[in-house]
């Protein structure tokens, strides 16, 4: 069992620090198909075969003793043949509501999207929306997709936005620059975003939007593997004022919690003997201790 003293991250000897991965998947084979996983196969190898059981993903967050919870996403993109079922991720949240909150996701393009968002809400009791351009197909400034927006909004529900690059060939970049949530954000003030993966590459886009909306946050899952990206845009984001809106998640089950620690603890190894700046303790303190759920209002 992990304790974050023994890692010791910053400093730390508190074993009362806990941390909230706010970015976490689970999915069986049935789950992949179609681009999604003939892509992944070629830019990881044939036997890629994405698997995360609801024993897995207990498993992983029981093993980090200071681990106080996650948000588990559905994904409903059949234009890229990504499909984790509301109902699935549902069930398995639902053994353990305190610690464990369900997205559901619904592809904007479907009849009434508002109707089954609110349905999934009120049958599965998820706690916010999942949504991915990239993924899905759709811009996020299409007038259609606008009532899907106010639902969420009507609901008191976060929508996570994958508003960033991936690998799957068919995936338009074109509508996933993370830029085109501010118009959305200024018509949904109250509306509780995150930028998943800052939106990268797009790191000062997700930054510029997060600083000037004060409900606009950002995570940094599936930066791990990328120090370098990972180092400057903390410290875009640090040079930009918003250190209080980052919040600490994994992409599980691609990056686990050890290793997203792990890489924030050593980025400023990446600068050691140059004039570059030094990523702060305060900032890498605040990451790994945030509060997600309260931020979100999940509870």
């Amino acid at each position: 069992m992990v304790r974050l003293k023994d890692k010791n991250i910053t400093g730390w000897e508190s074993e009362d620090i806990m941390i909230f991965d706010c970015h976490t998947h689970l999915a069986q084979p049935e789950h992949i198909s179609g681009p999604f996983l003939a892509d992944a196969r070629r830019a990881w190898g044939d036997s890629f075969a994405m698997k995360c059981t609801p024993e897995d993903h207990k498993n992983a967050l029981d093993k980090v003793e200071n681990c106080s919870g996650a948000i588990v996403l559905a994904v409903d993109a059949p234009s890229t043949g990504f499909n984790v079922p509301n109902e699935y991720v549902a069930q398995y949240v639902q053994g353990n509501p305190t610690r464990l909150f369900g997205f559901a996701s619904i592809d904007p393009q479907r009849e009434e999207p508002e109707r089954l968002l609110e349905a999934a809400v009120k049958e599965y009791k998820l706690k916010g929306l999942k949504l991915a351009p990239f993924y899905q197909d759709f811009h996020p400034l299409d007038r259609h997709c606008y009532p899907l927006y106010a639902k969420a909004q009507q609901l008191r529900l976060p929508i996570m936005w994958h508003q960033g690059t991936s690998f799957v060939q068919k995936g338009p970049l074109e509508k996933s620059r993370p830029v085109y949530l501010d118009p959305v954000a200024r018509s949904f003030p109250d509306l509780k975003m995150i930028i998943a993966h800052m939106g990268h590459p797009w790191m000062g886009e997700t930054i510029s939007v997060v600083r000037k909306n004060p409900n606009v946050y950002t995570d940094i899952s599936a930066l791990g593997r990328r120090p370098w990206q990972m180092y400057n845009g903390l410290i875009e984001a640090i040079e930009y004022g918003i250190e209080d809106k980052l919040l600490f998640g994994t992409d599980f089950p691609f990056f686990t919690i050890e290793e997203t620690i792990e890489s924030l603890q050593n980025l400023n190894h990446l600068v050691e003997g140059t004039n570059l700046p030094r990523i702060p303790d305060r900032v890498i303190d605040k990451i790994l201790s945030k509060n997600t759920p309260e931020v979100l209002g999940l509870r």
